[in-house]
């Protein structure tokens, strides 16, 4: 997060690149900035393993496509709530995956948008049907316990639980449970 894409800031590069080189698991970096087209190869470049960034703030979206995927990461485009899925249309067989976010993205702690899972099983059926489900539907908002097994029986296959696992008494117990909640759909 930048604080001008959305009005938050987290992580910057450099941060982000001593998170890489120091774990042993894959990272993934979600992108909420406003210049993905300069900025999103660099975190594929210090070694994530997929690298996100928002469709809304990208110009040349099949040119930052391809450099992410030149250094080796999976690439992911993210939509707002209110963005339409069929933007991604001309994009969809140069990526790896499609994150809706299923909150306004800048903010930990919010409201789980129910009313998104219309568009992630649009999403589901989609990536079935033209890209025989190689594509991974990430869902990243509100995700906990009790929104988990909505979002896996919509469509996605991929979640991503802040508060919920943050702010466990036990966070390692809390992803074993949503892991179990997703795939009891």
């Amino acid at each position: 997060m930048d604080n001008i894409f959305v009005p938050n800031k987290t992580f910057s590069l450099e941060e982000s690149r001593k998170i890489i080189s120091e774990t042993s698991i894959p990272v993934d970096v979600h992108l909420m900035i406003a210049d993905p087209d300069e900025q999103a190869y660099l975190y594929a470049k210090c070694g994530a393993a997929s690298v996100t960034f928002h469709l809304e703030a990208s110009n040349k979206p099949h040119e930052t496509i391809a450099m992410i995927a030149s250094e080796g990461s999976r690439v992911g485009i993210a939509l707002k709530p209110d963005t339409p899925f069929e933007l991604l249309a001309p994009i969809m067989n140069e990526i790896d995956m499609v994150l809706i976010m299923t909150v306004e993205p800048g903010f930990g702690g919010q409201s789980f948008m129910a009313d998104m899972m219309s568009k992630v099983s649009q999403a589901r059926a989609e990536i079935d049907r033209k890209y025989f489900g190689k594509i991974w539907l990430q869902v990243d908002g509100g995700i906990s316990l009790e929104t988990i097994a909505v979002a896996s029986a919509a469509g996605a296959d991929t979640f991503v639980a802040g508060s919920a696992v943050f702010k466990a008494d036990n966070p390692g117990q809390m992803v074993e449970l949503l892991r179990t909640a997703a795939r009891s759909n």
